[in-house]
């Protein structure tokens, strides 16, 4: 017991963050963070998102792809894209898959009940409040017809022998074909919200499966010995009454989605959760993602680059839940692992999959986000030269809303594009190319929503003629030679960075003055040893009077 003790105590302290990207703002209140931690097992490279609790602007939602349980899978980057007429969203993938496409547990949007728990693993809810609940569910359902309460077994899975499912049209169009099956159509069903009394009329019998879902209606589903008491108890025009029991009841539960194991319970790392995985599944060092909640309502979302030796090495789970407790959360559950493992934001890819490519999955875990959202503009810096002389800002709106768009010029005064002007739903597109000052202009857009919410966003950019004719060959030999032309006294500093934008070698600073000018690498690292050939980037920082700008552009380069 001791030495188990002294090994999780050793890892704990091995597995310590020692490199962190500055966290990018996605949208308000929403941030993104790439680390690198350094473990006696490699490198391993985490992406973490940060959210509010999630209510009001935002939601914390499982997100089907194609719509249903069965309509196919898709990456996670299209599954946002799917939804982003309705919200501006950032996330990862949900749980693991079946063999048939479909999620291995729960499944609750909207409030309603999609497909029944699995009792053995941890399943992911989130509440009216935004809290985040983790916990091993099971649905105690119930069926009665013209004779006793019999047993719901699932919903929205094909029965075994023995067994009666309710399906919805949250499976997809039809039944599942299952030989000897007996069928009871309810042309009208209500919605499948838990711990509720259902009831609906019998308005057509079928067998074998296949069967159309009615829109609006459900279909009772019995197989083997079950399919008898159903053909009896169910005859067209009889009533047929359900209940989908949870428990934990899980009130006010408004999403949830299968995963596990549980990582963090009441703030401490979970080292063995006793749930149905095997021990490869859990202590193998493998790409892996989570989600958690920190003690202040907020939402983290874990994506582990994993299965890339000298790029990331990927964590255990016990290793995972550790990183979680660092991060704060006091209730953390992984999902689906290994090359699934995805994070993205508005259908681009933030990670890097451990299969080289995106994977499509079932469904996405998506931080959901209602109010006014404007893009990174397209051009960080203006200098005035072709290409680089106007600014295309957007905003996008995902209610009817009443808006007020302005830019900031660097000495505050304000450039009204829009003042109190009502929009439906949509993108709406603006180009800035008049600009009386130089340094950062700053474009701000808010918004009051039909339902009263108001969100605001802020956007900056730098107009800056201070670095001109920048010119970096695309292909070099042992040197490379950055050349530009100032237009005022500066400090130039030249990076070179892999093209992932780790730093190799930042070159002493230069004061230069206005006119022609160029800085050289000489193709060495610190240390004087030599550059590997490939692709680098060299970044060009220049601070002046008028603040600071930079540059980059890559470059191939040779020994």
């Amino acid at each position: 017991m001791l030495r188990r003790v002294a090994i999780i105590v050793g890892l704990t302290a091995a597995f310590a963050p020692t490199a962190a990207a500055q966290g990018t703002q996605l949208l308000p209140g929403v941030t993104y963070d790439k680390t690198l931690s350094f473990t006696p097992h490699g490198v391993v490279v985490l992406h973490v998102i940060t959210a509010p609790r999630p209510v009001g602007l935002f939601a914390l939602t499982p997100v089907l792809a194609r719509g249903t349980l069965t309509g196919g899978l898709e990456p996670v980057t299209q599954i946002e894209r799917n939804v982003s007429g309705t919200a501006t969203t950032v996330g990862i993938n949900g749980d693991l898959v079946r063999a048939d496409g479909r999620p291995s547990g729960v499944w609750l949007g909207g409030g309603l009940l999609g497909q029944s728990p699995l009792a053995s693993r941890s399943s992911i809810g989130i509440d009216v409040a935004g809290t985040l609940h983790v916990d091993r569910v099971k649905l105690f359902g119930t069926w009665q017809g013209t004779g006793q309460r019999r047993t719901l077994t699932g919903l929205n899975a094909a029965p075994s022998p023995g067994q009666t499912v309710l399906f919805t049209s949250t499976y997809g169009p039809r039944t599942p074909v299952v030989a000897g099956a007996a069928e009871a159509v309810l042309g009208a069903f209500p919605p499948t919200a838990p711990n509720t009394d259902l009831a609906g009329a019998v308005t057509a019998v079928a067998a074998g499966g296949g069967e159309p879902i009615p829109p609006g209606g459900a279909v009772l589903m019995a197989a083997g010995g079950a399919g008898a008491k159903l053909q009896a108890e169910a005859r067209i025009g009889s009533m047929i009454h359900t209940r989908l029991g949870l428990q934990p009841a899980w009130d006010g539960v408004t999403a949830a989605l299968g995963g596990g194991p549980v990582l963090v319970r009441n703030g401490k790392a979970v080292f063995r959760s006793l749930e149905d995985f095997t021990n490869d599944q859990v202590g193998s060092r493998i790409a892996r993602g989570a989600v958690g909640q920190l003690a202040d309502g907020r939402i983290v979302l874990v994506a582990v680059d994993g299965g890339r030796p000298g790029y990331s090495a990927g964590l255990t789970s016990f290793e995972l839940a550790q990183a979680l407790v660092r991060l704060g959360a006091v209730t953390a559950a992984a999902v689906d692992p290994g090359d699934d493992v995805t994070a993205a934001f508005d259908g681009r890819l933030l990670n890097r999959p451990s299969g080289r490519v995106e994977r499509p999955v079932k469904e996405a875990l998506l931080v959901q986000y209602f109010g006014v959202y404007a893009p990174e503009p397209l051009l960080p810096l203006l200098t005035g030269e072709p290409g680089l002389s106007a600014e295309p800002i957007s905003y996008k709106l995902v209610r009817p809303s009443t808006v007020t768009a302005v830019l900031v010029g660097p000495d505050g005064a304000p450039h009204p594009l829009e003042s109190g002007v009502a929009h439906t739903p949509g993108t709406y597109n603006f180009t800035a190319s008049t600009f009386d000052h130089e340094g950062t202009w700053r474009w701000d857009v808010s918004a009051t929503d039909d339902l009263g919410r108001t969100s605001t966003i802020e956007r900056t950019f730098r107009f800056d003629t201070t670095l001109q004719a920048l010119a970096v060959p695309r292909t070099a030999r042992k040197t490379v030679r950055v050349g530009f032309t100032l237009t005022r006294p500066a400090q130039v500093t030249l990076r070179i960075e892999a093209a992932d934008g780790l730093l190799l070698r930042a070159l002493p600073v230069a004061a230069l003055q206005p006119g022609a000018g160029a800085i050289r690498w000489d193709g060495k690292l610190p240390g004087g040893s030599p550059a590997f050939a490939g692709t680098y980037v060299a970044h060009l920082l220049v601070a002046s009077d008028v603040g600071a700008s930079e540059r980059s552009v890559s470059f191939r380069f040779q020994r």
